[in-house]
Parts: structure tokens; C-alpha cells; sequence
């Protein structure tokens, strides 16, 4: 008998042996699916069949007519995508609560206006200037 025959079956017979000793516990887990993974698609998709019409009917490929049409079958149907995403995000409770409303900060008192300062940005400046050297807004001539 050959040797090559008889080492391509041992290495045959180690491969199938192999095979048959894999325990599902040693195989990894699959990576979960998004339930968004579709919706994401499908909306990549409509942005870039909206960027598609829009450059079509920029080059006069579409008449306005057609270019009005076909953007808002687009706009409905990406918006439908979206209600689905909110649907489905309620549905598994990932709604954003309503975050409570920050109060705006008071403004700082803008400083008293020294001797060659600019009022808007308040550099100082060693002589009287007509304009600020650092905003170039004009500036108060002060004598």
C-alpha cells in the first residue's frame, strides 16, 4: 500500500473524528441581531436615494415635476421607517424620558469698558485704537 494513501485517510479519519467531538458549549456565540438592523438599512438607503434625486435633478436629469414626486414618496416612506424605529423602541421601553428642562444660565455682566478695551471682546490695548486688534470690532476712541 501506498504511504501517502495511508496518511491522507489517518489525517481524513483525524478531521471527521474532530468534527464529531465539537460540543456546542465550545462554539461561540453569535453575535445578537439589532431589531433595528433593518430599519438602519432601509433608511442609509433612502438618504441615498434622496442624495441620488437631488443630483439627478441638479444636472436637469428630472423635471421639477418629477424631482417633487419622487422626493416625497421618499420623505413618506423614510417616514414610516421612522415611526416603525419609535415603535419599536417603545416597545422595548428604550424611550427617552423627557429630560427635565435646564435653566439657563444668567449671562455674565459684561466688565466696565477700561481705557483702550475693546467693548465686545475686552482685549486692552496700550494706545487708542480705531478697531480691536483681537475681534476687529470697532472700538470706542477714548481721549
Amino acid at each position: 500500500m501506498d504511504p501517502s494513501l495511508i496518511v491522507g485517510a489517518v489525517m481524513g479519519a483525524g478531521m471527521i473524528g474532530f468534527l464529531l467531538l465539537i460540543r456546542m458549549k465550545d462554539l461561540p456565540k453569535p453575535t445578537p441581531v439589532s431589531p433595528f438592523r433593518h430599519l438602519d438599512e432601509r433608511k442609509a438607503s433612502i438618504y441615498e436615494n434622496l442624495r441620488d434625486l437631488q443630483f439627478e435633478y441638479r444636472v436637469d436629469k428630472l423635471s421639477d415635476e418629477d424631482y417633487q414626486s419622487s422626493k416625497l414618496q421618499l420623505q413618506k416612506e423614510l417616514a414610516r421607517v421612522l415611526e416603525e424605529t419609535d415603535r419599536i423602541k417603545a416597545e422595548m421601553g428604550l424611550t427617552t424620558a423627557s429630560k427635565p428642562a435646564v435653566a439657563p444660565k444668567p449671562e455674565p455682566k459684561a466688565p466696565e469698558p477700561k481705557k483702550n478695551s475693546c467693548p465686545s471682546c475686552g482685549a486692552t490695548f496700550e494706545k487708542a485704537l480705531k478697531f480691536c486688534g483681537e475681534c476687529g470690532k470697532p472700538m470706542e476712541v477714548t481721549q
